[in-house]
């Protein structure tokens, strides 16, 4: 037991990525996703590049068992493009990769850029034919005049081959950067959403998509807010919801109207006007939303803080955790190198009691919901190379000091290193094994089981 963390005691499993301090861009990790058994693990790349892993099969028999992960397949997703139209170049860098349910014994993910959605198949190949007629075993073609007698090809086994190949490709439907893909629960259409819009595609039509929301206005000089992230119910196939800037997010219900300009729940918490200082309206922008699983509850997350809403209370969070509340004295310098602007996202568990979300410093907070009588748990950790040399080694707690006057075992305010930032996170949807994202790294810790 983690006395302050709850009922779970977290150790390394494994680091993927090499421990070096000259990191280039383009390895940067840009979004992590487990697949819906968790038996995958994707990961996107700032140069276009998605590396799946697959969960090492021992791992699971041993006793207790092990979170570790092998690569399974690695493919260049998306190219750097050009827009001549608006001389405007297209990064490669994968926004968002979600998984489709597993339906035969290939499986197949959507990947995302600021502009193009690509519909990936991942299959094993362990067979090969041989003994063609009319071509030789390498592939080069036979002499027709030399062929006397008929052979029947025959199928034998050979090493096995993982091979990733596009099969749909959904462009030319955003005019801005895409933020948000999220598959239906009917597992045939899913939406994407971008800064003004959000749109609906069937996973089998790439040139045609329907437009669900249009937040822009006829004068462009009247924006007040954009979208940040959208999101399907993961059971009723006719809800999505979608935060924006504002800090509010909306409920829509698609069978109300074809255009869901007209929301039918809308979930703010009021501003406490004491509290308004220049940096209020940054920081209350909201950069990820995420259902839980049983789509009963909702959780956002804004600069400082997660919340918890019920769908069925709009007028306040049923749940505020703070995540790093000792930088409100830091807004200014954070708002100086940028760092108020970054966009951090958030996790639920399997079964939807705990949280997880990134911080500085190579920190990442998880929370214990309803942890004891009335008590919540929360425990800060930390993704670095010292816990990949204590392997199987129990995490240890981290804190951090708001003033100049600290403890022995916490990290003063002043001395966190902010270029060190968790911002993708991810949680396997049936174990305590979760998967963190640290530049060019990826942390795999588990339950100490």
């Amino acid at each position: 037991m983690a006395g302050n963390g709850g009922e779970t005691t977290w150790c390394f499993s494994q680091v993927k990525g090499t421990l070096e301090d000259d990191v280039t861009e383009a390895d940067l990790i840009s979004c992590v996703e487990f697949n819906h058994d968790g038996e995958l693990l994707a990961t996107g790349d700032k140069g276009g590049r998605v590396v799946i892993f697959q969960r090492d099969p021992a791992s699971k028999q041993c006793v207790p068992k092990k979170g570790e992960y092998n690569v399974y397949s690695t493919f260049q997703s998306h190219e750097p493009e050009f827009d001549y139209l608006k001389s405007l170049e297209i990064e490669e860098k994968i926004n968002k990769i979600r998984w489709l349910k597993r339906k035969n014994q290939a499986h197949f993910l959507l990947s995302t850029n600021d502009k193009t959605i690509k519909l990936w198949k991942v299959s094993e190949r362990d067979k090969r034919v041989t003994g063609y007629n009319t071509r030789e075993e390498g592939g080069r073609p036979r002499d027709p005049t030399r062929i006397t007698s008929l052979r029947v090809p025959t199928v034998r086994p050979a090493e096995l081959m993982v091979e990733a190949s596009p099969r749909r490709i959904f462009a030319n439907a955003h005019t801005y950067h895409i933020n948000s893909i999220s598959l239906n629960s009917d597992q045939e259409t899913y939406l994407s959403a971008d800064d003004l819009r959000i749109n609906l595609w069937h996973l089998e039509i790439t040139d045609q998509s329907f437009n669900i929301v249009d937040i822009k206005p006829a004068n462009m000089e009247e924006l007040t807010e954009v979208i940040t992230a959208a999101e399907f119910h993961p059971t009723e196939c006719n809800l999505f919801v979608y935060s924006s800037s504002k800090g509010t997010i909306r409920l829509c219900d698609m069978r109300a109207a074809a255009l869901c300009d007209r929301h039918a729940k809308l979930f703010e918490e009021p501003e406490d006007p004491h509290a308004r200082s220049f940096f209020s309206e940054i920081i209350s922008s909201i950069s990820d939303v995420k259902l839980s699983n049983s789509g009963r509850y909702m959780m956002s997350r804004d600069y400082l803080g997660l919340k918890v809403w019920d769908l069925r209370m709009e007028t306040k969070p049923v749940e505020t955790y703070p995540v790093h509340e000792y930088l409100r004295s830091k807004l200014c310098s954070l708002y100086e190198n940028d760092c108020i602007f970054d966009k951090f996202e958030c996790c639920w568990s399997g079964e939807d009691q705990r949280l997880m979300t990134g911080s500085y410093n190579g920190f990442f907070r998880i929370f214990e919901r309803g942890c004891g009588a009335g008590r919540r748990g929360e425990l800060t950790l930390e993704a670095c190379r010292d816990a990949a040399q204590r392997p199987r080694q129990p995490l240890r707690a981290r804190r951090v000091a708001a003033s100049a006057k600290r403890k022995k075992d916490e990290i003063s305010v002043d001395c966190l290193d902010f270029t060190k930032k968790i911002l993708h996170t991810a949680w396997h949807p049936h174990e305590s094994i979760i998967a963190v994202a640290a530049t060019n790294n990826l942390f795999i810790f588990q339950d100490k089981f």
